[in-house]
């Protein structure tokens, strides 16, 4: 894919941190595309990750940012205009975690104070961003700004754990922000729900291998990798889809239309 339907755009991508990362495969493909950008992360992430060699590969700059520290994204907006010497006509945001599920806590037992820090950096985050973004007026009309998010927001997935409340939320903030943004600065706003993909959080997930399998089995056109992924985030970035918002994009191979698959059905009948 190597048309430059992004050329003279220009934005922020949150959460690249290794090359299992669809914000790293986005950023690869958004480069492809023309566009350029600024490389953010929190500062342990910068740290832990590899995203200085995704700048170097992307010509990009790195700016350390806690997503959910309203002083730090508004250093982040202003700083990141300056290196670009423009507005903003795009965002990526791909940041989840959730403290429950890394230490392994059932849902049935979640402890709270675990579950509002993953609330706070999965979905919070987003609304403090695209609040920051408003109040500053650092987007170009018909900018476009997209999160990440999964089918747990719409359907139980055991192991998943309170991730699922976290992307419900997320869903919610786009739809209700993305109204304003639309109605008073021509932005659109809108989310992606990828397939299960093994990203080094995404593997932190018990049991994600085999879902994997169920979920490539269960789809008529296999899973979406995380290139996938990034690709339609250029497409959504583009003036392409300069009437799209609002909305949660299934980016699925079709799992989140499909009851129940031959190769499933198979499985049970032998």
């Amino acid at each position: 894919m190597n048309h430059k339907i992004l050329e003279g755009k220009k934005g922020i991508i949150f959460g690249a941190l290794d090359d299992q990362s669809i914000a790293w495969k986005a950023a690869l493909a958004v480069n492809q595309a023309g566009g350029e950008f600024v490389l953010t992360n929190s500062p342990l992430a910068i740290r832990m990750g590899k995203i200085e060699e995704l700048a170097q590969q992307t010509g990009s700059q790195t700016i350390a940012c806690d997503a959910t520290s309203l002083e730090d994204l508004n250093h982040l907006i202003e700083k990141s205009t300056e290196i670009l010497n423009s507005k903003l006509d795009f965002v990526l945001h791909s940041i989840g975690m959730s403290v429950n599920v890394r230490k392994k806590r059932h849902y049935t037992n979640l402890k709270y104070d675990w579950l509002a820090k993953g609330w706070d950096i999965s979905a919070v985050s987003f609304h403090k961003l695209l609040q920051t973004l408003y109040k500053s007026d650092k987007m170009n009309q018909w900018g476009s700004i997209v999160a990440l998010s999964y089918i747990a927001a719409q359907r139980t997935f055991p192991n998943y754990s309170d991730m699922a409340e976290n992307k419900a939320y997320l869903e919610s903030v786009a739809r209700s922000f993305g109204y304003y943004f639309g109605k008073e600065k021509k932005v659109r706003v809108n989310t992606i729900s990828q397939s299960p993909t093994p990203t080094t959080a995404g593997k932190g997930v018990k049991g994600l291998d085999a879902f994997l399998n169920f979920a490539q089995a269960n789809s008529p056109l296999g899973n979406a990798t995380a290139l996938d992924c990034a690709h339609y985030i250029v497409s959504l970035f583009s003036d392409y889809t300069r009437k799209v918002t609002l909305q949660n994009l299934y980016n699925d191979g079709g799992f989140s239309m499909v009851g129940v698959s031959e190769e499933i059905l198979t499985k049970f009948l032998e």
